[in-house]
């Protein structure tokens, strides 16, 4: 009899497995919330077993569903690994995959996804271009990196662009901060504190795309760390805006506080740039593929970047 179970189900489960909510997954899945749970709903009715603890939350999986999300993992890898194979057997899984960032947080994620992607493609070269750059994307042009990770779209030309996600920024202050009492920061909120950021320019920083327009130019100071930062924070001397995953940690121990920026939020994005022959190889399709996959697993509050 044949089986119920198709490719793309064992991938849902897998990616229920680690989602927070039926939304997050649908939206990594990119799926609409109700076509999701219709598929869920028709494996249900297949094998007269419920998949999915739909009164918990976070989304928890039953004993059913774990034991076919697990299937889903042990799948998705042999299917990776047998497109690793086609790729050697097309002459597109070896080369050099040299990575340029601009951002100062991004090693929180690149290096495990690096450290996943190694073992699948062994034949790539994968290396770091040192330090932060405020043009990888240049650095690609000139043929000195293979892949940028970036925050800015442009029009460089021959270079592609491939959405990887979205997260929210915040501003980070002393548990006894005067604007822990707001619940949410305004531009004017900062013309009278020092901004800590990372020494980079204006245009890196995404706090500046609302400063910037709203005429306010505060005091600054700047460091290269980020836990820096947050000493300098916790001891009163400014504020900072970092992505809210980097900060996370500190807020959870009480070291520190964050507040959102603006009534909506201010939100950071980031995208793989290469060249466009290039990025269309098997193996550099496929790291960007682990680097969406092992950030969506390992940072909170992140979100699918269209």
């Amino acid at each position: 009899m044949p089986s119920a179970l198709e490719l793309r189900h064992l991938r849902t489960l897998a990616v229920l497995m680690d989602a927070p909510s039926l939304s997050a997954a649908a939206e990594r899945l990119h799926l609409t919330q109700s076509a999701l749970s219709h598929q869920l709903k028709l494996l249900e009715g297949i094998y007269e077993l419920e998949l999915l603890e739909r009164r918990t939350q976070p989304v928890r999986l039953t004993p059913a569903g774990l034991r076919l999300a697990q299937l889903g993992e042990q799948v998705n890898a042999a299917v990776q690994l047998a497109e690793r194979d086609l790729a050697n057997m097309a002459g597109g899984s070896a080369g050099p995959l040299r990575i340029a960032v601009e951002c100062h947080t991004c090693f929180d994620w690149l290096m495990p996804a690096m450290d996943a992607f190694r073992p699948q493609w062994p034949e790539v070269e994968l290396d770091i271009v040192s330090g932060f750059h405020a043009d990888p994307v240049g650095l690609v042009v000139s043929d000195r990196a293979e892949l940028a990770i970036t925050s800015e779209v442009d029009d460089s030309a021959g270079v592609e662009f491939t959405p990887l996600f979205q997260y929210p920024m915040v501003a980070v202050m002393a548990n006894d901060h005067r604007l822990n009492a707001r619940t949410h920061l305004t531009p004017r909120d900062f013309a009278d504190e020092t901004l800590i950021h990372y020494p980079v320019p204006d245009a890196l920083l995404d706090i500046m795309r609302v400063l910037g327009p709203a005429g306010v130019n505060p005091r600054r100071r700047t460091s290269e760390l980020t836990v820096a930062i947050l000493q300098l924070v916790a001891s009163r001397r400014g504020i900072a805006v970092l992505p809210s995953w980097s900060v996370q940690p500190y807020v959870d121990r009480g070291y520190v506080s964050t507040r959102p920026v603006g009534k909506r939020g201010l939100t950071s994005r980031l995208h793989a740039a290469g060249k466009a022959g290039l990025s269309q190889r098997p193996y550099v399709r496929a790291f960007v593929e682990t680097l969406k996959d092992t950030s969506f697993r390992l940072l909170p509050d992140v979100s699918v970047l269209t």
